[in-house]
């Protein structure tokens, strides 16, 4: 069997709402040599019943116990022969020019090991929200990738394989694994990932232009998953400090602010402005300069807190709705 010229890997657990628009947005692309490679990772809706019905030989579904999100990606990267691997989780979807324009960025430079492009949002219908990832693209170092995470989301990277397999361990219970995803992550194995690839293994990301991933904002979260995921992120800076102490003494701290004030949106958001004020906070004594290396995006979050405060969480929603729509 002729290897296709690219692998694209599909986690799916409990996502039946969403499946069959992230794998027909995959088939609609105009860069028709990949393969799909589906990973059942345990879950007990109709997921992979949905995943059947679609009937095309580039299909590939590989079923196992529940590993989550990094030790599904890992056996689908596992399975994958092409000589370029394009993530996609199965609440997104993709521009029907994404993989296309990723395997033009990469074939023209063969140096580039990452090749990434900004992303929309999407709310729980799929309906477009007026906010948008419009991340850096050129001059990326492993301090961007630390403190703004340029790459966004686990559905926009294309990477060269033989790059990605830099970063490749052993997994340390099933030594048969290999691994380039830390499974011991339920929550930022992404920017984990990114970081080792860039501080450790000296891999170089570049990003390309337009909005080629569609990212779903899923409503109804809570506040303690705004904490779950503070609390992993630190983690991932803790391993990446043993990894690259250089780069974490130099530039962790203003990561950390980047983070908190993320958070602090997020928290918002979710209606809690007690949490939002106090992360908010935290971020500017964790380094102030955030306030003007970005002024706009900080200015709006402390507006957004203030007027939280001023209207209550429910009116602050009601408001918010013309932007995050249904993720509001």
């Amino acid at each position: 069997m002729t290897s296709p010229r690219m692998s694209v890997v599909m986690p799916v657990y409990n996502v039946q709402s969403y499946i069959e628009e992230a794998i027909q947005s995959v088939l609609d692309q105009t860069f028709t040599d990949f393969e799909l490679i589906i990973v059942d990772d345990g879950g007990c809706d109709d997921s992979l019943e949905i995943a059947r019905t679609f009937d095309d030989p580039r299909i590939h579904i590989v079923s196992q116990p529940n590993r989550g999100l990094a030790g599904a990606r890992n056996t689908g990267i596992a399975c994958a022969r092409a000589p370029f691997v394009a993530l996609l989780d199965s609440d997104d979807r993709w521009h029907r020019d994404k993989l296309l324009l990723h395997y033009v960025h990469l074939q023209a430079n063969p140096d580039i090991g990452v090749s990434y492009s900004g992303s929309r949002l999407i709310d729980e219908d799929g309906e477009v929200m007026r906010v948008a990832m419009r991340p850096k693209l050129t001059g990326v170092s492993a301090a961007d990738i630390l403190c703004r995470n340029p790459i966004g989301n686990g559905s926009a990277p294309v990477f060269r394989k033989t790059m990605l397999d830099r970063a490749a361990f052993r997994h340390p219970e099933v030594p048969s694994r290999t691994c380039w995803f830390d499974e011991t992550f339920r929550q930022s194995e992404d920017i984990e990932l990114w970081v080792r690839l860039a501080s450790v293994h000296g891999v170089p990301f570049e990003g390309i232009e337009g909005l080629l991933t569609d990212y779903r904002i899923i409503g109804g979260a809570l506040s303690a998953n705004v904490v779950k995921q503070y609390l992993s992120w630190t983690r991932m800076l803790d391993i990446a400090r043993m990894n690259a102490p250089d780069l974490v003494a130099r530039h962790g701290e203003r990561a950390r602010a980047y983070q908190l004030r993320y958070l602090a949106r997020r928290s918002v958001q979710l209606g809690n402005v007690v949490l939002a004020k106090d992360l908010f906070a935290r971020a500017l004594r964790s380094e102030v300069r955030i306030m003007f290396e970005e002024p706009v995006k900080s200015a709006i979050t402390y507006t957004a807190i203030c007027v939280a405060q001023l209207a209550g969480p429910q009116n602050f929603q009601r408001i918010a709705r013309s932007f995050l729509k249904a993720a509001a």
